[in-house]
């Protein structure tokens, strides 16, 4: 596409930025639109997938038919069949009447899937038959319908690693991925990032009825090397909240860092070091749980130690090293009476603390699960019960989490 048209689209959009990946993106998108290709969009939490799938719409010959766009992480794994392809009266409880899926819906039309990477593998195998025939069963019948959709798929999920792990169909991702458009992050578009952030300001400036935000040379500069973990959204929000916290209209740089989280990562962390002072990005609930363990493991070592010298009538090395654990030192001073557990110790071998430690792990056993759910808990309570805050934070879907609520009887929060 000419650059005019490029600006066109831009235009009739609201996309704001000249960063080449991103016209290059917008290219894409307006080349594959007359087609009935299936087109996978890819990129960052926050980068604006959501204007791709518009705009392939409006520009495609089903223009004028629906245009259905569905978040497949926020729907609940048992229902979601049933909001894609519809089902009987009576197909399960609460099913009081026949109800038609987005599928049968848009037919005609054009259906965007965010979050695709999030499906479960029983709907997988239902959306591939689709992509396949164009055919669908309603949940709780056996007839066979027909559906003409053009699917338009977002996702944010690295997809040859979700295949690799058995979360996501190979031959569906290929299906979905006929052309695949890839979103640049906002750290990689340089000057985009202060034409957004006068975008953003001029807005708010009218909807709060207040004069816009401007930013020194300095502040200019800084807001130019931030990373930005959270993309357009972050800076979006960032620039509401100058504009209604600070009362003067001139943003310098130290103002500026007051609203920029420090971190020099691409992601946010989802958890942090007991001693708080190392950030740590995890890509899976898996390697959450690496993390953890590795962490109590460590302390395990420290708190054998700290056994050993109080058992043997030496005092602890530090009150610092023993301030990581919580008090623990105290506990040990003056433990609370416990018959379950009853250690004997032989004053005269040296691996007394392996006795001790060894005890503890045969009396009181960790497992995964246990460790999963502490860590949903302790986010939970941090972000006061906002589950959605808590997904984002742990790095996993909405459906996810409230699976997993559910399955550790979390449901309080």
């Amino acid at each position: 596409m000419a650059k005019t048209d490029i600006q066109l689209v831009k235009q009739r959009f609201g996309i704001i930025g000249n960063a080449p990946a991103l016209h290059r993106a917008i290219d894409i998108a307006m080349q594959v639109a007359p087609t009935d290709l299936s087109v996978l969009i890819t990129g960052e939490s926050g980068v604006g997938k959501e204007f791709f799938p518009q705009m392939i719409h409006q520009n495609s010959r089903r223009k004028h038919g629906a245009y259905i766009a569905v978040n497949c992480g926020a729907i609940p794994e048992g229902t979601i069949d049933s909001e894609l392809f519809g089902h009987e009266k009576g197909s399960f409880t609460g099913a009081l009447s026949d109800r038609k899926g987005y599928f049968e819906v848009a037919d005609g039309g054009t259906i965007f899937l965010d979050e695709v990477g999030e499906l479960p593998m029983p709907t997988q195998a239902r959306l591939l038959r689709v992509l396949e025939s164009g055919e669908f069963i309603r949940v709780g019948s056996s007839k066979v319908l027909k559906t003409n959709v053009r699917i338009v798929a977002a996702t944010n999920v690295n997809m040859e690693e979700a295949i690799r792990e058995g979360r996501f169909r190979e031959d569906l991702f290929y299906r979905l991925n006929s052309v695949a458009v890839t979103v640049p992050p906002l750290r990689e578009r340089g000057e985009d990032i202060y034409l957004l952030f006068r975008k953003f300001a001029a807005d708010f400036a009218e909807k709060y009825r207040m004069p816009a935000i401007n930013l020194s040379e300095e502040a200019r500069v800084l807001l130019m090397k931030y990373r930005f973990p959270g993309n357009i959204r972050q800076l979006k929000n960032i620039t509401e909240q100058i504009s209604i916290i600070e009362k003067s209209r001139d943003i310098t740089s130290e103002v500026l860092s007051l609203y920029l989280p420090d971190l020099n990562v691409e992601r946010l962390p989802v958890l942090q070091s007991r001693q708080g002072s190392e950030n740590r990005t995890f890509g899976s609930e898996r390697e959450i749980l690496y993390q953890v363990l590795f962490d109590m493991r460590k302390e395990i070592h420290e708190l054998r130690a700290l056994v050993y010298d109080i058992m043997s009538n030496r005092e602890p090395e530090s009150a610092s090293k023993s301030s990581r654990f919580g008090g623990v030192t105290d506990l040990v001073f003056t433990p609370p009476v416990d018959h379950s557990v009853h250690v004997e110790v032989d004053p005269d071998k040296e691996d007394v603390e392996e006795h001790y430690a060894e005890a503890v792990v045969e009396s009181e056993p960790i497992t995964l699960s246990d460790f999963e759910k502490e860590s949903i808990r302790k986010t939970l309570e941090k972000y006061n019960g906002k589950r959605k805050l808590a997904a984002n934070a742990l790095q996993i879907s909405e459906r996810t989490l409230y699976r997993k609520i559910k399955d550790y009887g979390l449901d309080e929060y």
